[in-house]
């Protein structure tokens, strides 16, 4: 990692700028999904334990996100997608970056150890260190596994919610990891088809660059096809319910008919169409988990209510 920015000695960052160090649209995911982990969780968490629990594991992904982009800043100066970051656009300094990344992960970690238990804030530690050192620092500019191993880190955020009301590990909390686990690679595969240029330049080897298209178009329909039957699964856990397998089987259903399009679609077609399969189905991708988390919820409110 090289500080690769040049810090304008005229502007004063603002809050604004710390905070997208943070990275906010990533953090609304991991808080949206450690929530309803807690949330469906078989044992009843007082509202503030539950706030402060659902926040410094915000904290702790938040801490993630500017440590992964301090040691970042080189490639994402030249990324298209990544340039206007703060360190890149010369408005926060790498070692400020740093700074609040490790403040705030010793922060979240130590915090969410009081107000829930040790394991849950051992679980968040892990995170963290897996997601800045073991994906940003070595397998993301290694090999291009790097987003299926690495897609570890952003599929603790619901198993450590359960494990912050519990105390323990089961089922439902590792099906909730792999559902996350499983969807990560075509996720951003599927991102990396029409960004292909972006990780060439950077010198990231994403599977398309290091294997081409067509082998990521492949990859892509496998872990699709791994990911549904896992995905159903998970409604036939104590958590799962009529709301949850409706929305898992016509989810999945639409899922795989979009990593089936991708697998067979024809790389010769007219300029205008390149890539609008890869990014309907990427923009799909978004909604996916969202639309699986949201089930789980409304399963937990019925039979919190007596209907389940």
């Amino acid at each position: 990692m090289t500080d690769a920015t040049i810090i304008d000695a005229e502007y004063e960052a603002q809050f604004g700028d710390y905070f997208a160090l943070l990275k906010p649209r990533v953090m609304s995911l991991v808080v949206f999904t450690a929530f309803v982990g807690l949330m469906v969780a078989p044992v009843q968490v007082h509202p503030i334990i539950g706030f402060c629990a659902v926040l410094f594991i915000a904290v702790g992904a938040g801490a993630s996100g500017a440590l992964n982009m301090w040691w970042d800043a080189d490639i994402d100066a030249v990324m298209s997608r990544t340039a206007r970051r703060p360190i890149p656009a010369g408005k926060v300094s790498a070692q400020d970056a740093l700074s609040l990344g490790l403040a705030l992960s010793g922060f979240s970690v130590v915090m969410l150890g009081l107000a829930t238990n040790l394991l849950a804030a051992g679980l968040l530690a892990f995170t963290i260190f897996f997601y800045a050192v073991v994906y940003s620092m070595w397998l993301k500019r290694s090999t291009p596994q790097n987003i299926v191993i690495g897609g570890a880190a952003g599929a603790f955020p619901p198993a450590i919610g359960w494990v912050a009301a519990t105390g323990s590990v089961s089922l439902e909390a590792v099906l909730m990891f792999a559902l996350i686990f499983m969807w990560t690679p075509p996720h951003f595969w599927a991102l990396a088809l029409f960004l292909r240029k972006d990780y060439n330049n950077a010198g990231v080897p994403m599977l398309t660059v290091t294997h081409g298209r067509k082998v990521t178009r492949q990859h892509i329909l496998v872990y699709t096809l791994l990911l549904a039957p896992l995905a159903v699964w998970l409604g036939f856990t104590q958590i799962g319910g009529p709301v949850y397998l409706t929305v898992a089987v016509l989810a999945n259903g639409w899922f795989v008919k979009g990593a089936y399009d991708i697998w067979r679609r024809d790389e010769n077609m007219a300029e205008a169409d390149k890539y609008r399969t890869e990014k309907s189905f990427f923009q799909f991708s978004l909604l996916y988990l969202f639309l699986h988390f949201l089930a789980l919820l409304a399963d937990a409110s019925l039979r919190a209510v007596g209907f389940l």
